[in-house]
């Protein structure tokens, strides 16, 4: 049987490929005040906005590419088995190839119904306008984790994380709950990684080798290593 390694993906390995990132925004992001473009309240009192900035994060995210890291996870799948849980929205890690990711805050590629949650459509190469409803009347909103929302796959990464062989944190600082929350699952014996060029000093986690790089640098090396193991 092969081991199972999980693997925490946050803003940094897309910010590698050119996605725009709020983790230093001061609470703007790209002009935007993300109290207006990403909360409940926000989408409630003005949707025209929300729905045009989602609509430029999804042409950004459609104008970049996967980048060395995104590939090297790929690689893995041939000797482990591989579960990538992202903070992520873009589909970066789809289009590299990996097949198991849970994504915690939402997909940007996709729309869903404002009223249930369950109606979902891929976007492709549109975008979503006001007006644009799904099959039952509703307006369509971005397939997104808005701030002071639950985080629906909380439950299934916790469950992952808790079955990891090997666990791998990239392009986070662990800093951002309730997805940093998700280290208090992983069995305290197994190898531990975490990769990013700011790693907190604070950070103490039992087994917990550190690889201060960015992520399209450390993450090759790291995967080479495991892949060595395997041979």
């Amino acid at each position: 049987m092969k081991q199972k390694i999980v693997i925490l993906t946050g803003a940094g390995i897309s910010a590698e490929s050119g996605i725009s990132t709020f983790r230093d925004a001061g609470g703007l992001w790209e002009g935007y005040d993300i109290n207006e473009v990403a909360t409940p309240g926000g989408w409630n009192r003005n949707k025209e906005l929300v729905l045009e900035f989602y609509n430029a994060r999804r042409k950004n995210v459609r104008e970049v590419k996967p980048n060395a890291a995104h590939y090297a996870l790929k690689e893995l799948e041939k000797k482990y088995n591989v579960v990538i849980i992202t903070q992520n929205i873009d589909d970066l890690h789809e289009r590299a190839g990996s097949k198991n990711i849970i994504h915690l805050h939402g997909e940007i590629m996709k729309a869903r119904s404002s009223t249930n949650d369950d109606i979902l459509y891929e976007l492709g190469d549109k975008d979503i306008n006001l007006g644009d409803t799904c099959e039952r009347g509703s307006q369509l909103r971005p397939h997104v984790v808005w701030f002071g929302e639950e985080v629906p796959m909380m439950e299934k990464a916790m469950h992952k994380v808790s079955e990891a062989d090997i666990l791998i944190v990239i392009g986070t600082s662990m800093a951002v709950y309730p997805a940093a929350g998700l280290v208090n699952f992983v069995p305290f014996y197994i190898p531990k990684y975490i990769i990013d060029p700011k790693i907190p000093s604070e950070l103490h986690i039992n087994n917990l080798v550190k690889i201060e790089k960015k992520a399209g640098e450390g993450v090759p090396e790291l995967v080479a290593k495991l892949m060595e193991l395997k041979n």
